[in-house]
């Protein structure tokens, strides 16, 4: 597990005389420090190649998952041009703050929420900002905001391999991540270009999630394929990964984001079982 404020008894005074404080030899750490009313165990980056194979979904799924398991769950909007987990479980701003940090807001079920969207002037209000000042955002909710006692930080990133997840993975104690994927035939290369970038940068990868797997037909129960068979068992053989889950498309999951109901779903194809 990363090393952050709950666990870390090194201060400054303690480091003089260090002999690894002398050699130089090792880059200097990009983490920034979390809030000091923050206890974050483990931080888990839910990942994906590109947009549309229902990343918040999953994140919101696995979230539900472990606080139903008695864990004590955050969720990190860091999409912030598009944020939509606080929609998904009927969460509005403003978000309040004091001189200790700006304060979560609570889903009904418990779990804790930042996100841009809880900021904005309005829910519909853009953020029309460059790269740098969003990743800069991504960083303050880690270091502005009192997740206070928490087992599991979920960041919900935004799709690809540019500023924001790399700000993630290089500011924020990542311990593992979770990619999603869907079963189209480009999103293969996609996911080994996301499972590539973690590599790169020394993040293990806990498993992947195939999202939109089938569709049953409500007349007759037959699966129906709409983004065709799925590739998962090959791209995990390959990649040596663990199948979290296949998730089909059910209706009831969207209708109950579209109604800010999410946290009354829970997702039983999915294996949370990140001990």
């Amino acid at each position: 597990m990363s090393e952050n404020s709950c666990g870390s008894s090194c201060d400054k005074s303690s480091c003089e005389g260090c002999p690894s404080k002398a050699q130089g030899q090792q880059p200097q750490s990009l983490q920034v420090e979390s809030n000091e009313y923050s206890c974050v165990r483990r931080v888990i980056g839910v990942v994906s190649g590109k947009g549309g194979v229902g990343k918040s979904m999953v994140t919101a799924s696995l979230a539900n998952e472990l606080a139903a398991k008695g864990y004590q769950v955050g969720i990190l909007d860091a999409d912030i041009t598009g944020p939509s987990i606080p929609r998904m479980y009927g969460v509005h701003g403003p978000a309040e703050g004091s001189d200790m940090g700006i304060e979560p807001r609570l889903t009904k079920n418990g779990i804790k929420l930042m996100s841009m969207n809880l900021l904005l002037p309005t829910e519909e209000t853009p953020v029309i900002w460059r790269g740098p000042i969003i990743a800069n955002i991504v960083k303050q909710f880690w270091t502005d905001v009192i997740w206070g006692d928490l087992d599991y930080l979920l960041v919900d990133m935004p799709p690809g391999t540019g500023d924001v997840p790399l700000t993630v993975f290089q500011s924020l104690p990542v311990d593992e991540i979770v990619v999603v994927t869907s079963p189209q035939d480009l999103v293969q290369l996609i996911v080994k270009k996301a499972l590539s970038m973690a590599d790169q940068m020394k993040i293990p990868v806990k498993g992947v999630v195939e999202n939109y797997s089938w569709l049953e037909c409500p007349d007759c129960g037959k699966k129906l394929y709409p983004f065709g068979k799925s590739h998962l068992d090959e791209i995990a053989g390959e990649e040596k990964l663990n199948i979290i889950g296949r998730i089909p498309m059910k209706t009831e999951f969207a209708e109950a984001a579209d109604a800010g109901e999410f946290d009354k779903i829970r997702n039983p194809y999915l294996n949370v079982d990140f001990e």
